[in-house]
């Protein structure tokens, strides 16, 4: 038998009827700006934008959903992890006052599935669409050997701009200011390999009463943008010292990458609702609360660092699902955050 690239287990004609099936919602992503996208060997961009600003700032972010794929794969559910990427990526950069221009994805399969893959593009064009910014192009990769079956790896990268007048560095930090949470909408894209270790042997597909939902669809629950909120912020006037994105490492070692030496953040414990789903994980595996607040966001996906005189105003700005939840004070030793 003549050997083919297919007899090796990459399959040309499946990555060509993806693109065919994903490049209607990726060409919906594009503005004017964009001159060449799907296709392309290299997506090519506008960026005469930058012209209005003083002085331009590019500001770049490169993450992953982690081992979240393994609950989208386990359920079949392909339409949410592309909203988790982009999103995750936007606040990635949002942290710094940067608004999103173009994204990047990479998906990587030891086998491809046209629609799945498609599906997952899907997701990533519409959370696009919704921040503002193109899909300028991307990678699907079918790697065997590499992956085990019925795996993916799901990676984006976005770029963004800032006037540097307009750079959110912490650098403005001060005792006294205080601390606004807004809400997560779940696990977000961190701590799956702990939660699927203490939840593995539970149906993810059976309606939990305390969830109001099964435990699959509180798991894929897509991570939250924060864009809108940031900007209701800024437009009613509430001048932001710092933003601390809660990602890998929790609550404990995201707001420490802002706050400058001789401070440190402290959260009220019980200061905003915790949801369910972490209380489930944590009795489950039996995780103390302090492991849990190193590896979870525990309900706040964003931190907001202002003055204590705009807490009102950026609690009516942002509306729902934002909360006063602890303050700045000093410190005499690195950066940390106390929860009590």
């Amino acid at each position: 038998m003549t050997t083919t690239y297919r007899v090796s287990g990459v399959d040309i004609e499946a990555a060509s009827r993806a693109v065919a099936l994903m490049r209607e919602a990726v060409q919906a992503t594009y503005g004017p700006e964009v001159l060449l996208g799907i296709g392309a060997f290299g997506g090519l961009f506008d960026a005469s934008a930058l012209q209005a600003m003083a002085a331009p700032v590019l500001v770049a972010s490169t993450d992953g959903v982690g081992t979240k794929t393994k609950i989208a794969s386990a359920l079949g559910r392909f339409d949410t992890v592309g909203h988790d990427i982009v999103n995750h990526c936007v606040n990635d950069i949002l942290v710094q006052g940067a608004r999103p221009l173009f994204f990047l994805d990479y998906i990587a399969s030891s086998r491809l599935d046209p629609e799945m893959i498609a599906t997952v593009v899907q997701g990533v064009a519409a959370a696009c669409q919704a921040a503002g910014c193109a899909l300028l192009g991307g990678e699907t990769a079918e790697m065997p050997g590499v992956y085990q079956a019925g795996e993916f790896d799901l990676v984006g990268t976005v770029v963004g701009m800032v006037d540097r007048a307009r750079i959110i560095d912490g650098s403005a930090i001060r005792p006294g200011d205080q601390v606004i949470g807004l809400a997560s909408s779940g696990l977000h894209t961190n701590g799956f390999s702990l939660a699927r270790r203490v939840l593995a042997e539970r149906d993810l597909e059976r309606p939990l009463p305390e969830l109001d939902q099964s435990l699959g669809e509180a798991l894929l629950a897509p991570h939250r943008c924060y864009l809108p909120q940031v900007t209701a912020l800024q437009q009613a006037g509430v001048a932001i010292a710092g933003l601390a994105h809660i990602t890998g490492g929790g609550l404990v070692d995201n707001p420490p990458r802002i706050l400058p030496r001789g401070t440190a953040m402290r959260l009220r414990q019980g200061g905003w609702p915790v949801p369910p789903v972490f209380g489930l994980i944590q009795r489950a595996g039996r995780i103390d609360g302090a492991e849990m607040a190193h590896v979870f966001n525990l309900g706040l996906g964003m931190l907001a660092v202002l003055p204590a005189t705009r807490v009102d105003r950026a609690l009516a700005a942002v509306g729902a699902d934002a909360w006063h939840v602890g303050e700045i004070v000093a410190s005499n030793g690195e950066p940390h955050v106390r929860i009590d």
